[in-house]
């Protein structure tokens, strides 16, 4: 419980908050259906992974720039953070995701922002397809994570924070086909909090 009393905690959780926020609000911003410029799968697919590769780069040194349920949950089964700092960076992330997401509903017309880019899973694509691609798509996620930021390397190439953009662009360049792609619980959580539509959540979480 020392962690609470921290300062460092309570600059890490509030990095999550903002960094999840910002992350959300780009990402379904670039993914909104504008009459003159309809969005495409490759501008939507970097736009989610730059905009991680700039928040990693920006608050990876101050909470490890999790951003996503997901990621923190995989880190807290691999020892790298505590059970308390994994619930409150949950909880920092689903609000920063909300938050991001209404903050874009409020300054996008409303003939513009529609569902506000909510995952649908295609017509075609059985549930467990979607729950099938949604687990692999992750799980590149996290290993390119674990491996990008893995102090035991000896090689020291590149960088992480361009890593896991480009991690996040490569799901979104398949998923976005079956799921509209997810990988991130807050990502869906957030704009069906503010839309108020909840279908088929649960194979994205």
């Amino acid at each position: 419980m020392w962690e609470l009393r921290s300062v460092a905690f309570t600059r890490a959780v509030l990095a999550e908050f903002l960094a999840t926020l910002i992350f959300i609000f780009f990402g379904l911003g670039s993914a909104l259906n504008w009459p003159t410029s309809p969005p495409n799968v490759l501008q939507i697919s970097l736009a989610f992974g730059l905009a991680i590769a700039t928040l990693v780069q920006a608050v990876g040194h101050v909470s490890g720039a999790h951003i996503n349920p997901a990621v923190t949950v995989a880190c807290l089964v691999g020892s790298q953070v505590s059970f308390l700092r994994a619930i409150f960076y949950v909880a920092a992330q689903i609000l920063g995701a909300v938050t991001g997401a209404a903050l874009l509903h409020q300054l996008t017309p409303p003939h513009i922002r529609g569902s506000l880019a909510i995952n649908r899973v295609h017509n075609n694509t059985t549930t467990g397809q979607a729950v099938t691609v949604e687990l692999f798509l992750t799980f590149q996620l996290v290993l390119c994570i674990f491996a990008s930021t893995d102090e035991r390397r000896s090689d020291h190439l590149g960088s992480p924070a361009l890593s896991i953009g480009f991690s996040v662009t490569l799901g979104h360049l398949l998923g976005i086909y079956y799921t509209g792609c997810s990988m991130n619980p807050a990502r869906s959580f957030g704009p069906a909090v503010v839309v108020g539509d909840f279908d088929g959540q649960w194979v994205r979480c």
